[in-house]
């Protein structure tokens, strides 16, 4: 089985830095990098396009809303027109950068509260869609199996690629575990390890709950701000490679 490993990046500030980005760069086969609102500035930017073009990563844009001291997942209270010229502006910054570094921007993944509010409004997730296909109608959108974003998307014309969030507890439901609530972070070695061989061998993962539900995903997200998460990145690719899986860039896995 051909899967994509990604992980959120670059969501730093100046001289601050979320974890080792350089090390994270040789494990992924597809980067979501910080659009300069949540976290990210014009260097690190340009920095980790140029550790994905030496390493042969896809690029990709995660936007959030522009709120460095609440890591961009706190909900605030922009109209949907003012949400679209937010991650316009984000979209737009990383491609130019991209596109001065001989690289091409290959996909979009929402930052957190910017995600959630536009997965829970379909005209909301329309206009953002379609503001997508005009800027590049190639460009690649992550999203969870049957959400709201998945469905406009393909309504629009843009491809999409569901994700298995690996250190994410799961509700029965097939929504994740929200932040702060106990064991919304899957941290312990074998558990992970677990998890992903049984997403990779059966397309399940077993619930908080203890409910097995189905997994309909080909990449696998780590944030790189979960404690630990470099080793994280390490077990879940050795665990996709005892598994007889092959990682490839979201570009490739669909052609």
């Amino acid at each position: 089985m051909k899967v994509d490993l990604n992980s959120d990046m670059g969501e730093g500030f100046g001289p601050y830095r979320l974890c080792d980005d350089e090390a994270m760069m040789d494990l992924v086969s597809s980067t979501n990098i910080a659009c300069g609102f949540h976290a990210g500035d014009p260097t690190i930017m340009t920095n980790m396009v140029r550790l994905a073009k030496a390493r042969g990563v896809d690029v990709g844009a995660h936007p959030g809303l522009p709120d460095r001291e609440g890591f961009g997942r706190r909900e605030l209270p922009f109209t949907d027109a003012e949400l679209r010229q937010q991650f316009l502006y984000q979209l737009g910054a990383l491609i130019a950068i991209a596109k001065a570094e001989g690289v091409r921007v290959s996909h979009v993944s929402f930052h957190a509260a910017m995600g959630n509010m536009v997965n829970r409004s379909e005209a909301l997730a329309t206009a953002m869609m379609e503001a997508i296909h005009t800027i590049d109608p190639s460009l690649i959108v992550f999203c969870t199996d049957g959400s709201i974003i998945e469905q406009t998307a393909k309504v629009v014309g843009l491809r999409t690629l569901s994700l298995f969030l690996a250190d994410r507890a799961y509700q029965a439901t097939g929504a994740l575990v929200p932040r702060g609530q106990a064991g919304d972070l899957v941290k312990d070695e074998a558990a992970v390890r677990q998890r992903v061989r049984q997403f990779l061998t059966e397309g399940t993962v077993t619930a908080i709950c203890g409910k097995v539900i189905p997994m309909a995903a080909r990449s696998i997200l780590i944030h790189s701000d979960t404690p630990g998460s470099l080793e994280l990145a390490k077990r879940v690719r050795a665990e996709i490679t005892a598994a007889g899986g092959e990682v490839v860039p979201v570009s490739q896995l669909l052609g």
